[in-house]
Order: structure tokens, then C-alpha cells, then sequence
């Protein structure tokens, strides 16, 4: 494989990234050094723009625990944003949802469910978003799928459309199960989803406590305290195998920072090093807007076309984080998915990523989009760029320029 042919498989696949909802900012975290973490993985997300700002061993596998209840709160908030769900429909609640009945829930946490009772929606989404009842998981996924299993199969259903690559569901409470797993990335990409697509859910994370026939329970996220941090989410989780860990959120600023902490060492730990993570966020970067939706930031040569140039921005994707105080020495370059850019081109398509730069590291990418549809020319205007663009390539002049 020659140096161009590689070169053009690199760009594609990085645009490719770009089509399962976030970026890397690769530069970012060797010009800000981050804290030391205590967990086994870690990941620091810019919320807007789904910009890494750090990380460590965020591709690294691990039981999620409780962390999968952000997948069935998903699916519950879906089911009733599409209004196929009510939180006023009433629940009967099936033996399976019931402690006394199910050996596996015993001793985990719960709503406190018992069976034919009946509860609504709205109460069994409290129950499991706050209180983390794994039962409350039980009745919705009965309710909701007709069983646990067809529940399940919707949960991984939601984390391949999401592009969480490396996440597998096989419980809709996430008590410990043979080939269960996810990672730090597919963590925060999944929570930075629940925040953009389902607000009313989300807003549900924030509540501190919930009381179910008079058993008042605590919300286990205690950043929700915090002094220091507008915490606003998500959720706590631990099992033998995977420890201590904290999926959480706070706007910091112009910001809203997503923290993964996973595999503390203890209940204490993991919210030391969440705090610890949005604090050093909050205080090493700043959200810019590099480029404004409706600027043009390129235009490049468009062959057999109607047009002999197309119109290039980076959409309402043009916000980027960078190092704080380091702003203004921001570089921005244009990179295109294939040298040679030819009609019908989409408004909104991709064609290359807009490369963001600080002292020579890469900081951020952009998608690259076409501002403007370009419908492919007639047969005579085609037939003269085919000999142009055969004339231009032959002397190894620039195919991409206007």
C-alpha cells in the first residue's frame, strides 16, 4: 500500500469516528497534564462536542454493575419520548421483580416491590434511576418488553446504533453475569447520549431522594452535594469485579464535563477521583467557537458538477475545547476524505475532517460538511472536467483547488 492510498484510508476512518457521535482530542491531553487517578480507568468528555479531554485505559473492558442502569433508563426514556410508554400506565408487578422470590436480588439494592402490586411507570423509573432498585429494572423490562431477556436484546440493540463497540448488556439491572462488559469511552458516550436525546429523563438524576410506601431512600451519587460542582448526574455502581465506580456530570461554566471513574478502590475513592477530574477539567480548559454554523471556512474544487466549487464548514459541530489560555494560538486545517471531491454532493455531508492544532499537536477534529447540495453537471461540463482533472492529475497540480 503506497503513502496516498494509506493516507486516505487514515482520513476515512477518522471521519468514519465522527459518524458514532464523538471526537478525540489527541493533542489535548499532552499539553494538560492530568491529575493521577485512582481507578483502574478513567475518562474526562467534553459534553457539547463529545471531545475526550483525557483519559486512561478508557477502551478497557469491565463489568458495568450498576452503570447498566444508564442503558435501561435509556430505553425507557425512548419508549417514552416516542409516547409508546406513559409514566402514569400502571405496573403489576410479576414474582420475578420480587426479592423474596428472586435469589438474585437479595441483599442488592431495591425499590421494594412486592408482587401484584401495582405501580406506575413514573414510580418504577424513580425507583430505579434513584434508588437503584434492581427490581424496579425487573418490572419495567416485564412491562415494557414482555421479559427480561427481550429487554435486554433492545439494550444492545440502542449500544451498537450508538456505536458503544465495546459493551455488551446481558441483565437490565447489571448484577453480575457471564459476558457482561463495557468501557469508559462506551460509558460516556452512552451518558453524554441520555443527556442530548432524553432531558426529561436525565432531569431525574438529579433528584436526591425518592420515599416508595414510606422507605425513604438516599440518591448513592453524593456529588449531588457538592459545594464546589454543579452535579446534576448519573450513577454509581460496584461489584467484585469491576470495584468502585461513577458516571458523573456537572456544567461547569460554558461547559458540561462527563467523568467516568471506574474500579476504585473503595465508595470513598471513586467519588474523590470523579470531584477530582471535574475540578481539574473545569479549571484547565475553555469552550471556543472555532467556527460559526453558517461560516464558510473552505471552498475546494468540485468536478463534474453544476458548480465548480462547493462551500465547506463544520456545521453546528464548529465548537471545540482547548487548553485554557491557549486559544488564540489555535491552527485549523482542512483535510479531505478523497484528494479529488466529484458530484452529487448532500448539504450536511462529510467530506473530510477540520483538523485543530496547538503548537503542532492535534487538539480536536471536526466533521468537514458541504454547505450547499451540488447536482452532478451535464454531459458536456462532465466530459471537460473528465479531461482537465485527467490533465491536472498528469502534471501533478493541485485537483482540490479553486
Amino acid at each position: 500500500m503506497n503513502n496516498s492510498e494509506w493516507a486516505r484510508k487514515f482520513v476515512c476512518g477518522v471521519v468514519a469516528c465522527w459518524m458514532v457521535f464523538y471526537t478525540v482530542g489527541v493533542g489535548a491531553q499532552a499539553l494538560v497534564v492530568p491529575p493521577r487517578v485512582a481507578a483502574s480507568s478513567w475518562l474526562v468528555m467534553e459534553y457539547e462536542s463529545g471531545q475526550v479531554l483525557a483519559h486512561s485505559n478508557a477502551d478497557e473492558k469491565t463489568d458495568p454493575a450498576s452503570l447498566a442502569k444508564i442503558m435501561t433508563s435509556y430505553v425507557v426514556g425512548q419508549a417514552i419520548k416516542s409516547e409508546s410508554l406513559s409514566v402514569l400506565d400502571e405496573v403489576t408487578v410479576n414474582r420475578d421483580a420480587w426479592a423474596a422470590a428472586n435469589p438474585q436480588l437479595r441483599g442488592s439494592s431495591l425499590m421494594f416491590l412486592e408482587p401484584d402490586s401495582r405501580v406506575t411507570v413514573g414510580d418504577l423509573n424513580k425507583g430505579m434511576v434513584v434508588q437503584s432498585g434492581n427490581d424496579a429494572c425487573i418490572a419495567l423490562a416485564d412491562y415494557i418488553a414482555g421479559g427480561q431477556a427481550a429487554f435486554v436484546a433492545v439494550m444492545n440493540d440502542y449500544a451498537n446504533k450508538l456505536g458503544l463497540s465495546n459493551t455488551r448488556f446481558k441483565t437490565v439491572h447489571g448484577l453480575e453475569a457471564a459476558g457482561q462488559f463495557t468501557t469508559a469511552r462506551d460509558l460516556a458516550i452512552l451518558s453524554r447520549a441520555l443527556i442530548q436525546d432524553l432531558p426529561e429523563e436525565y432531569a431525574l438524576y438529579k433528584q436526591r431522594e425518592f420515599a416508595y410506601k414510606g422507605i425513604r431512600q438516599i440518591n448513592r451519587n453524593r456529588l449531588l452535594w457538592s459545594t464546589g460542582l454543579t452535579v446534576d448526574g448519573l450513577k454509581t455502581g460496584y461489584s467484585k469485579a469491576s470495584g468502585f465506580s461513577l458516571v458523573s456530570s456537572a456544567v461547569v461554566g460554558d461547559m458540561r464535563l462527563i467523568v467516568v471513574v471506574l474500579g476504585a478502590a473503595n465508595d470513598r475513592a471513586r467519588f474523590q477521583e470523579s470531584q477530582k477530574l471535574l475540578k481539574w477539567g473545569a479549571r484547565s480548559f475553555e469552550r471556543r467557537v472555532a467556527i460559526g454554523p453558517d461560516e464558510v471556512y473552505a471552498s475546494r474544487r468540485i468536478w463534474f458538477g453544476d458548480t465548480s466549487t462547493v462551500r465547506l464548514n463544520a456545521a453546528d459541530q464548529g465548537a471545540i475545547v482547548v487548553p485554557y489560555g491557549l486559544a488564540d494560538d489555535l491552527h485549523a486545517t482542512a483535510v479531505l476524505s478523497q484528494p479529488v471531491l466529484t458530484a452529487p454532493l448532500e448539504k450536511g455531508q462529510v467530506v473530510g475532517v477540520i483538523d485543530f492544532q496547538i503548537a503542532g499537536k492535534s487538539v480536536a477534529q471536526t466533521p468537514l460538511v458541504v454547505m450547499d447540495r451540488v447536482e452532478e453537471g451535464g454531459f458536456l461540463s462532465r466530459a471537460w472536467d473528465y479531461l482537465l482533472l485527467k490533465v491536472l492529475q498528469g502534471l501533478g497540480l493541485c485537483v482540490s483547488c479553486t
